[in-house]
């Protein structure tokens, strides 16, 4: 009954104490599993100490005895295997910590002759962290959406930073960090967003880190081109021509091709036009399909002009017998399209002057007033863009 009494008056003494008091630190940090001493800074006496006493106001303000030490120790039983009191000093050891031990730890230190020594110190105990998982609200992505990646823990006191390789992620425009950093979204992903990100989880004790998360994020079509092998726009019929079509994607975009802007039933990235026709001059383009974005593009144009190549040249003179001062005209006819004619006299090119004409696009030349000195040899020399005459 006399101890009971002496614990009583001993807590509503604690009751009154202001933090730390000189007696002991203000406040300690431990994790859950591990220990810690409370040392106070009282000096060891000749005497032993009439009595020392440990308890704890716990979160709700409840206060506990722990272990009152006098001429026998009482100790509360949930602590009886878990502490060792230094009598010399008044310091506690406390094992085996859990998450309740959380609180406020007061001492009381009576000694024969001197005055009461007293003092609080505030424990936190955090518990490990453990079975960090980082969970994305998807991992195929298309670029210029919005992601979030949510991270869990088992822990206390726990803080979160985000890495995406080995540099961490930080707040911005198109990052926000929320739920005490325990979320992550990126608005308007790109490209180049992929990853790996990782969540590192930390408190005073421990830490860990979040299997990584890769995102798969699909692009395009960009940067569409297209190419025609040989690369020139004035083709021979019967030549055989490669048209070749790029672009920037992922997945690989597909591709469609158009003449004139009709759809053909052609399909990939290469068109091969062999022993071409003139009915297949145009404008040839491709269209770029990505099936994940839903998006397409369509390249410029490649202009594909087709000639029938020049042969049967023939000159007909509608007379070879002249008077001088008479005139005479020469016909120039061909096979093949597009056709511009020359006239030579000689190894000299004949052009339009006073007793010159050229007509009919240049095929017939008429020559008035001729003179001895007109004989010749005239010769048409007829061409297309795409066929080089024999000199």
């Amino acid at each position: 009954m006399e101890t009971a009494m002496i614990i009583l008056m001993i807590l509503g003494v604690i009751s009154g104490l202001s933090h730390g008091s000189g007696v002991l630190p203000d406040s300690l940090h431990a994790t859950s599993g591990g220990k810690v001493i409370f040392t106070t800074t009282v000096t060891p006496a000749q005497k032993p100490f009439l009595v020392v006493t440990w308890s704890i106001a716990n979160s709700h303000g409840a206060v506990n005895n722990i272990i009152t030490s006098s001429i026998e120790n009482i100790t509360a039983p949930e602590y009886e295997s878990r502490i060792t009191l230094f009598r010399t000093t008044g310091s506690l050891e406390l094992r085996d910590l859990r998450l309740g031990d959380s609180g406020e730890y007061s001492v009381m230190i009576i000694s024969d002759g001197t005055a009461m020594k007293k003092g609080i110190c505030k424990l936190e105990i955090y518990a490990t962290i453990s079975n960090v998982v980082l969970t994305p609200s998807s991992t195929d992505l298309v670029e210029f959406t919005s992601v979030s990646l949510s991270c869990s823990s088992s822990g206390s006191s726990i803080n979160f930073r985000w890495l995406n390789g080995s540099s961490e992620v930080t707040a911005n425009k198109s990052v926000q960090i929320t739920n005490g950093g325990s979320n992550l979204t990126i608005i308007n992903v790109t490209r180049y967003d992929q990853g790996p990100f990782r969540c590192y989880v930390f408190n005073l004790f421990s830490n860990g880190t979040s299997n990584p998360v890769v995102f798969s994020i699909n692009y395009g079509p960009d940067d569409i081109h297209l190419k025609a092998s040989p690369s020139q726009e004035d083709f021979d019929e019967g030549s055989d021509i490669i048209l070749k079509c790029s672009a920037v994607s992922k997945p690989p975009a597909f591709f469609q091709w158009f003449l004139n802007g009709v759809l053909l039933s052609d399909t990939g990235p290469e068109f091969r036009l062999e022993n071409i026709q003139k009915n297949q001059s145009g404008a040839y383009s491709c269209r770029a399909y990505n099936n994940k974005t839903m998006r397409y593009l369509t390249s410029q144009p490649a202009v594909i002009k087709v000639q029938v190549p020049v042969s049967g040249v023939v000159v007909t003179p509608s007379n070879a017998d002249l008077m001088e001062f008479s005139s005479v005209n020469l016909s120039c006819s061909s096979s093949g399209s597009s056709l511009s004619f020359h006239w030579l006299n000689g190894t000299s090119e004949v052009t339009a002057s006073d007793r010159v004409q050229l007509t009919n696009g240049g095929s017939t030349l008429t020559i008035t007033n001729v003179t001895r000195y007109d004989q010749g040899p005239f010769r048409c020399n007829a061409s297309n863009a795409g066929y080089i005459p024999p000199v």
